[in-house]
Parts: C-alpha cells; sequence; structure tokens
C-alpha cells in the first residue's frame, strides 16, 4: 500500500468538519484512484458493518433521483432512513441524510477522527477518507434502511465495500472514460460490480450493455430488467407499474421534473418490491412519496421573471435529457445558459445538443482544479457554433454569470444553470435565487 502523505495540518489541532476536510485533500496524492483494498484494510480495523438492509444505487444519471425516492417513499412507510450521496450542491453535510435532514457536522468530525486514528500509515483519497467517516456515522445512526449512492462506476468504488442487499443500476452511458473505459459495455461491467450473488439487482436503463446481463448471471444475482420483470405505461394525466407480484395503477408523475425521472421511478418500485418481505410499503406510502419527493439541481425549476431552472447535468447523456426536458416547456423568447463543466467532459456532442435552444451563453469558471476554463470553454463552442444570432460571455464565478444573464434578460425569457455541481452550487450558495428582471425592480 501507498504510504501516506502527511499534512501540514496535525490531527490533534482539528476540532470542525471544515478542519478534516481540508486535512483529507492532503492525504493521497491523486484526487481519485479507484480500489479497494486501502479503504476495506480501514473499514476493516473501524468494524464497519450495517445491521439494516443496504439499496447501492449506481449508474451514468438518476442516481441522485432514484436516491430521493427510495427516501421519500421509505420516509412516508415510517422507516427511519439514512442516505448517502455525492457529490453535494453547498454543505458537505448534505452528503448524509438521516431521517431526511442533513447531518450535524459536528457529529459528523467524531468518526473522521475514528477514520484517521484507523488507517495509520494507509493514505486514502479525499473520497475515500470522507466515504468511510459517512459509512461510520450512518452505521452509528441505527438506520431501518440505507441507501447508499455511488460515486464513480460501481466495482471499485469505496461505497462498494458494503454489500448490497438490493442493486440499483439507472441509465448507462459515456462519462469519466479514462476511469471506467471507452464504452458502454465496459462502463457497464463497473457499474454491474455493486450486484451481490443471489440479491436483487434491478437494472432500469431500458437498453443495458450486454456487460452487465452477463455480470448478473456470471454470478447468480436475481436480474429485473425494465420491459422483463417490470413494466411502464401512462398517458399524460397518470401512469402505472407492474412488477412480478404487485401492479400499482393511477400514479401521478414524479414530482420531480422531466420525461427521464418516470424510468427511474420504475426502478425505484422495482427495488421496493424486491425488498417487499424485508421492507414492506403501502401503496399510500408510494403515491405519497413519489407525489412529495425534492431534490434541488435535478430540472428545477424555479418560478420568476424570468424563469430559473437549476440542473447539474454534466455529460452528453444528461444534457439530451435536459434539452428534451426544455424543448417540452414551451416558448420563450430568450433562453440564456450560464454553463461551468469539468475539464474531462466531452463537450462536442453537448453543445450540438443543446445548442439550438440556447441563444446567449455565460460560460464561467468554477473553484476547482479539475474545471474548465470559462476563456477555454467560449473557445470550444466558438469552434462549433453555427448560430450566427447566438452571442457568449466569459464570468469568473456562477453567481457572476447569472447576474450578468439577469442583466439581459426579459421578464418571459428563462436562465438555464447547468453543467457541473459546481456550477448549479455556484447559485445556491445563498438560498434559491428568485428572479425578477431588472425592469420590473421597484422605481425602474
Amino acid at each position: 500500500m501507498m504510504p501516506a502523505r502527511r499534512s501540514a495540518t496535525i490531527p490533534g489541532s482539528m476540532k470542525t468538519l471544515a478542519d478534516w476536510l481540508a486535512h483529507a485533500e492532503h492525504l493521497h496524492p491523486k484526487n481519485i484512484e479507484l480500489g479497494l483494498d486501502r479503504v476495506r484494510a480501514v473499514a476493516l480495523k473501524l468494524g464497519l458493518a450495517f445491521d439494516c438492509p443496504v439499496i447501492t444505487v449506481a449508474g451514468t444519471n438518476g442516481k441522485g433521483s432514484t436516491c430521493a425516492m427510495l427516501e421519500a417513499i421509505l420516509t412516508h412507510a415510517g422507516y427511519r432512513t439514512a442516505v448517502f450521496t455525492s457529490p453535494h450542491l453547498v454543505h458537505f453535510e448534505e452528503r448524509l441524510r438521516l431521517s431526511g435532514e442533513a447531518v450535524d457536522g459536528n457529529a459528523l468530525a467524531a468518526h473522521f477522527e475514528a477514520v484517521e486514528q484507523a488507517r495509520g500509515d494507509v493514505a486514502l483519497t479525499y473520497f475515500e477518507f470522507t466515504t468511510l467517516a459517512i459509512l461510520l456515522c450512518t452505521a452509528a445512526s441505527k438506520p431501518e434502511v440505507a441507501i447508499l449512492e455511488v460515486g464513480l462506476g460501481g466495482r471499485l468504488d469505496a461505497v462498494n465495500i458494503i454489500d448490497a442487499d438490493c442493486a440499483v443500476i439507472t441509465s448507462i452511458d459515456l462519462d469519466h472514460m479514462d476511469f471506467l473505459g471507452p464504452d458502454r459495455e465496459s462502463i457497464g461491467f463497473e457499474k454491474a460490480g455493486v450486484m451481490r450473488p443471489g440479491r436483487p439487482a434491478i437494472v432500469s436503463d431500458p437498453v443495458p450493455p450486454q456487460s452487465v446481463i452477463d455480470h448478473a448471471e456470471a454470478i447468480g444475482a436475481d436480474l429485473w430488467r425494465v420491459g422483463r420483470d417490470f413494466k411502464v405505461a401512462g398517458d399524460k394525466q397518470q401512469w402505472g407499474w407492474s412488477g412480478r407480484g404487485r401492479r400499482y395503477s393511477g400514479l401521478a408523475y414524479p414530482a420531480l421534473r422531466g420525461a427521464n425521472q418516470l424510468i427511474n421511478a420504475a426502478g425505484v418500485l422495482a427495488a421496493l418490491e424486491a425488498l417487499r418481505q424485508r421492507l414492506p410499503v403501502t401503496a399510500q406510502a408510494v403515491r405519497t412519496g413519489l407525489a412529495m419527493v425534492e431534490l434541488p439541481g435535478r430540472f428545477q425549476i424555479v418560478p420568476g421573471e424570468p424563469a430559473l431552472v437549476l440542473d447539474v447535468a454534466h455529460n452528453p447523456h444528461a444534457v439530451a435529457a435536459l434539452t428534451e426536458n426544455l424543448d417540452a416547456m414551451g416558448f420563450y423568447p430568450t433562453t440564456h445558459a450560464v454553463f461551468g463543466v469539468m475539464a474531462d467532459k466531452d463537450l462536442a456532442p453537448m453543445f450540438a445538443r443543446i445548442g439550438p435552444l440556447i441563444d446567449r451563453w455565460y460560460f464561467t469558471d468554477l473553484p476547482t482544479p479539475r474545471a474548465a476554463r470559462g476563456a477555454d470553454l467560449l473557445a470550444r463552442w466558438q469552434a462549433q457554433n453555427t448560430r450566427a444570432d447566438a452571442s457568449a460571455s466569459v464570468h469568473a464565478a456562477p453567481m457572476e454569470a447569472l447576474q450578468a444573464a439577469i442583466d439581459r434578460a426579459d421578464p418571459a425569457d428563462r436562465i438555464v444553470v447547468f453543467g457541473s455541481f459546481f456550477t448549479v452550487g455556484g447559485v445556491l450558495e445563498h438560498g434559491t435565487p428568485r428572479l425578477r428582471a431588472k425592469h420590473l425592480s421597484p422605481g425602474s
């Protein structure tokens, strides 16, 4: 194992969550290094274990929405839930929700200290260190069900040290190819690593890679496929779901907006059906949970003049879904886009897909070295832009870019903020903006 890099911070001097997060950033020379040996060795020393059902959620897009819907339904069914998701939008504490509330930072700090004591000379990445602390805190809270979102891939992600009682795999598409492989088959194999022999594995991607199906069969997982083991149908007013032993009809559409949410909801209901013996839920809990689920930054429409749309879409597949959802919103004279993204993203198909809808771009820097610079995004956009009527500018931060868009927007326009958790989080830092175009302000 690689020896730990010693940070300038002395562990004994660390009191707050912020102290520990700063410490975690300096423990390993790489931001991401997939593999379970390091994190499993420390988990073993910590005695990390769960005594409740665990649902692990992997996939390219739709993981956060799936976790939120599971949480909402199970909460309305009366269960004490714990949900680990990443990354966060504004505050690190958002990564762990206990009974629907973000964890208290002071409570979490004690678990960071336990991980520090247990790791010895093991070098953990930031994600591994923080994941162990969050899992330790989750187990200590004694939930009745734990919902864990995979950070990257599945097979070698730190979350996968916990054996899932039920695995859910959402959409599979091209993202993080430097780590997961060059095509859907390679990426699918990595996602499939969260499955366990003899346990349910829900695949809600309508056309899953063959590698997912093959892996499920190879290890003897109980594979549930959409279209075969569970089905959805609906019209503009309502939808229905049928599975191996249960049926729901007349369901309201999930409160999370977007056509893609129906397939996420279908996978959620399949997971709950597969776990029905251990986690029974009523039809009313399903209806209420889906109707009341909330998740900031997933095609979140904030009413105002102009309208504001927030979406963490950050890869071609997610941007395609965002484009469809924007197109379904109806007519807006001008659509403004605040866009910031990580440097490793495949920009060409993203620009090609959403470009016809965007009239004015506001490219922004982001507060992380992994991000593309706003000026570079502008250059990439200009190189393939075919619209003579579209314009663009560069800004130092998401909030500055948003303000520029507000200054140029008319009341009937819309502003879309997308591209990264950092982009959306940057405009949510001081709460959800409620927009009023400049000439609508009092005295204008």
